[in-house]
């Protein structure tokens, strides 16, 4: 299946450390064709890490695609009905993220987005980065993956024992992961061995 001409919402919340793997990932999807209009969380717009600035950030993701930065839950309500997506993207897709879509809790641009399309009745893409997936977060994990019109990039842990919690998806594996789900297929397999010694 082609992406040219497909709409997709790519949204991005506070896993800073996994922006360098989203991001090309948000280009390639550019360059197939598609239409790609960015959501960020709070966390994105006003947080500063050791992996680079909120600003930097922001400027990195207005070199990639000419659609305007959706940051507010104004501005991302309409792509419910109004301007439905064909798809919606998050990644990175944070704990605490997980935590609230399980859990039906609307606080930010990007939850809304997935809100917005999942009243369509349209596709969203979870690439997870989580320290606490194996953890109290499994269980919100489990209730997503068992959800109609919600699927996940193939993940695995990333440091299994350094981090025996930790799991992160294989971002290379975000268009193909969209382009499953625009057909209703989650692509497999969903559970992948990251972590190399």
């Amino acid at each position: 299946m082609s992406l040219k001409g497909k709409h997709i919402g790519f949204g991005l919340t506070g896993s800073h450390c996994t922006y360098h793997e989203v991001l090309p990932m948000m280009e390639q999807l550019v360059k197939t064709g598609a239409r790609v209009t960015p959501f960020v969380s709070y966390t994105v717009q006003t947080t500063d890490t050791k992996f680079g600035d909120s600003q930097g950030w922001i400027d990195a993701i207005r070199s990639i695609t000419d659609e305007p930065i959706v940051d507010s839950i104004v501005k991302a309500e309409p792509f419910g009905p109004q301007t439905p997506l064909d798809c919606m993207v998050i990644a990175p897709m944070t704990g605490n993220s997980t935590s609230k879509l399980a859990n039906a809790q609307t606080d930010s641009p990007v939850l809304m987005g997935a809100k917005a399309t999942l009243r369509t009745g349209r596709p969203v893409v979870l690439a997870i980065s989580t320290n606490d997936a194996l953890g109290l977060n499994g269980i919100n994990i489990m209730r997503l993956m068992a959800t109609k019109n919600i699927y996940f990039v193939p993940f695995g842990q990333d440091h299994p024992y350094k981090k025996p919690n930790s799991l992160v998806a294989d971002m290379t594996q975000i268009p193909q992961t969209v382009e499953a789900a625009l057909n209703h297929q989650q692509i497999q397999p969903v559970l992948i061995e990251r972590y190399k010694d």
